[in-house]
């Protein structure tokens, strides 16, 4: 052993005992990705102790180059799996079967006992779960869960993302067992612990296709300028019990997914589609904020609690937008009331220093094979802000009630919902950026940089360099996590923020269902693993958005890929020293412009202050936001990729080029020095 490396041994064990994530490269060597400082740690192949790619565990650290400070050590535990179902195929022969998974990472063969093979055949592409496997075993153990037919490539694509990023997608049978012995009758003694509100008008306002109604509202005048407005939200707490197998297997998958195509449901459906979802004409358990607001939006008093109610009807945003454009149709007097108070309490918010950042998203018009075969791009309407703006008051209102419960003076460990101030590092080069638009920041704190946001974004809107001013915004913010700490809502302008208002969906709102309910029970809990819980939630959340935006690049890939040889008009969406990305104005499709198709023409470099490729010699400028015309060349539905070529199209720039020459002028230009300097 070299001077340079030193031993673990000794008192020194726990000192050199990590917990971290290993991943494991595509030539079989791991690496521990260590939080903090000490660095990663390398793991070779035979010291991996069962843990696969993802996997959280504990690595005892071997020998250290102090020079270099690398690392390496073995695994000693695995603290938490990843994933424990895989897609691959089934070999079979008449006496055991064996699981080879289909993926990049290297992970051992999964054998599998015959009475576990769920009736597949030899060769067959199967969904297999890992049942058994410790450091005593060589061989994982295993068994098969589905059998995936050949013929539903897209189905099989979206179990793959789902998978691969640690999403069971059924669950196991003593998990639906539980569900299904949960009682469909609620108890007269239930309803004589709460607050009945079934006389008081109910409704719920949804996605036209959504089945898990866990959000209602509803309204009752008490006097002249007074309402009594509530927001109930589905008591999932009161089924899901605390270390229950429903609440284990709730906790670790701790969000639902929503694919282009599918929900992968956190709870079964016995709970989220049937006895939560606030069904119209069916008494529901519910957990509540009741609010007396004016019509002027001040809120005058509240109280938060256990309730029972009864929804009247059910409406879609579509339908009640229609209400609030035409002020006519059931029940539109209050309707038009609740949203005129949502749009009052939307305007103060952006007034105390609330974040307008719009956002665009796309719905996939699917065939019945889940073919897409359209795509509509959804807006943000009044009728979405009327939920929103309510949905924000409860969860402030209940993070608030919390914060100010103290046990010896101590505060209630509570999931918050937390986002940081702008990194100054990204905040800088984007200042310098908008500045070349004529737009200023003010960073002598935190509240005038939010201002300054909201200048630049009103006075941007409807221009051409909207689309990419707030797109570069976005990635200068911090991303919003759960913490036990907190430290408030930057983009919502709120000191207290939590989730309270999806527990069907979210495990972090059934965290501070329980919280809740034990501070109005006056015997708050502290639970000592609130800040592991809120990490393990972010770890979801985040994991969930990366299956989204893959899914629906999935999607966009298998939509475009009957579009070949096509043009459409796009928006460049992001630039690499290796091409820019461009996103189609009709379809939101992004794809990928390599450079060595613009080779023809110039030869191009990055400027990364001005977020743009510029050529040496025409002066040709693709920045972010610039308008351009592109064909579609290819669509790798494995890769989930789309490739690009830029089409000349001078007149589609709308004034973009007035400070460069003409496009067609300058490429000529540029070809024809690279002619006299070839003859040379």
């Amino acid at each position: 052993m070299s001077k340079k490396e030193k031993p673990s041994r000794g008192k020194k064990h726990e000192a050199n005992l990590a917990k971290g994530i290993l991943e494991i490269t595509r030539s079989g060597v791991g690496y521990v990705v260590v939080n903090g400082e000490g660095g990663d740690v390398l793991v070779r192949p035979n010291d991996f102790n069962t843990a696969l790619n993802g996997d959280t565990v504990r690595v005892k650290v071997l020998k250290e180059n102090l020079r270099s400070g690398k690392k390496e050590g073995k695994i000693t535990e695995v603290v938490s799996r990843k994933q424990s179902e895989f897609i691959g195929h089934l070999q079979l022969s008449s006496n055991y079967a064996f699981f080879i998974p289909d993926t990049g990472k290297p992970m051992p063969d999964l054998y599998i006992p015959l009475d576990k093979i769920n009736n597949a055949k030899d060769k067959d592409r199967v969904l297999a779960r890992v049942t058994k496997w410790d450091s005593t075993n060589k061989k994982p153990e295993g068994e098969v869960v589905q059998v995936l037919l050949a013929e539903h490539e897209s189905d099989i694509a979206m179990k793959e993302i789902l998978v691969e990023n640690g999403f069971p997608l059924v669950f196991e049978d003593e998990v639906m067992e539980e569900a299904m012995r949960l009682p469909d009758v609620i108890w007269t003694a239930d309803i004589k612990k709460r607050k009945d509100m079934r006389d008081v008008l109910t409704f719920t306002i949804d996605p036209v296709d959504a089945r898990d109604f866990d959000d209602a509202i509803s309204i009752k005048k008490i006097k002249t300028d007074l309402y009594e407005i509530g927001v109930h939200i589905a008591d999932v707490s009161h089924y899901v019990l605390p270390g229950s197998v429903l609440d284990n297997d709730a906790y670790q998958r701790a969000t639902s997914v929503y694919l282009p195509d599918r929900v992968n449901p956190m709870l079964p459906e016995r709970i989220s589609n049937e006895l939560c979802s606030l069904r119209p004409n069916e008494d529901k358990l519910t957990f509540s904020a009741v609010f007396q607001i004016n019509q002027k939006g001040h809120v005058k008093d509240f109280w938060l609690g256990k309730t029972v109610i009864h929804s009247n009807h059910r409406y879609s945003y579509e339908e009640v937008q229609e209400i609030i454009e035409r002020n006519e149709g059931i029940n539109h007097e209050e309707i038009i009331l609740l949203n005129n108070l949502a749009q009052t309490f939307r305007a103060e918010r952006f007034k105390k220093g609330a974040i307008n950042f719009s956002s665009t998203e796309v719905r996939f018009k699917l065939d019945e094979k889940g073919k897409p075969i359209g795509i509509i791009v959804k807006e943000s309407k009044e009728a979405h802000q009327l939920i929103e703006e309510f949905m924000l008051l409860a969860n402030k209102t209940v993070a608030e009630y919390v914060s100010k419960v103290k046990v010896n003076k101590k505060e209630v460990p509570f999931a918050y919902r937390i986002h940081d101030v702008p990194d100054e590092q990204k905040l800088t080069p984007f200042m310098a950026f908008a500045a070349k638009y004529g737009h200023k920041f003010d960073t002598s704190s935190p509240e005038k940089i939010a201002s300054s946001f909201n200048t630049m974004l009103g006075d941007a809107r409807g221009k051409p360099e909207q689309h990419v001013l707030e797109q570069l915004g976005i990635r200068t913010m911090a991303k919003a996590v759960y913490s036990a700490d907190n430290i408030g809502h930057y983009g919502l302008s709120f000191e207290y923020y939590c989730h309270f208002t999806s527990p069907i969906r979210r495990y972090p709102d059934v965290l501070v269902h329980r919280v809740l309910e034990s501070c109005l029970e006056g015997a708050p809990i502290f639970d000592k693993r609130m800040e592991e819980k809120c990490k393990h939630c972010s770890d979801m959340e985040r994991s969930a958005m990366d299956c989204e935006r893959a899914g629906n690049k999935y999607k966009q890939v298998e939509f475009l890929k009957d579009h070949l040889g096509e043009e459409f008009l796009g928006v460049i969406s992001g630039v690499a020293g290796f091409g820019f990305w461009v996103e189609t104005v009709e379809h939101k499709c992004e794809g990928l412009v390599s450079i060595t198709t613009l080779s023809d023409y110039d030869d191009f470099r990055l400027i990364e202050t001005d977020y743009s490729l510029v050529g040496r010699r025409s002066g040709r400028k693709f920045r972010m936001g610039d308008k351009v015309y592109i064909k579609v060349v290819a669509a790798n539905l494995s890769k989930r990729q789309l490739d690009f070529e830029w089409v000349l199209k001078p007149d589609i720039e709308d004034g973009q080029d007035e400070d460069r020459p003409s496009k067609q002028k300058a490429l000529n230009k540029g070809k024809n020095r690279e002619k006299k300097k070839s003859k040379i």
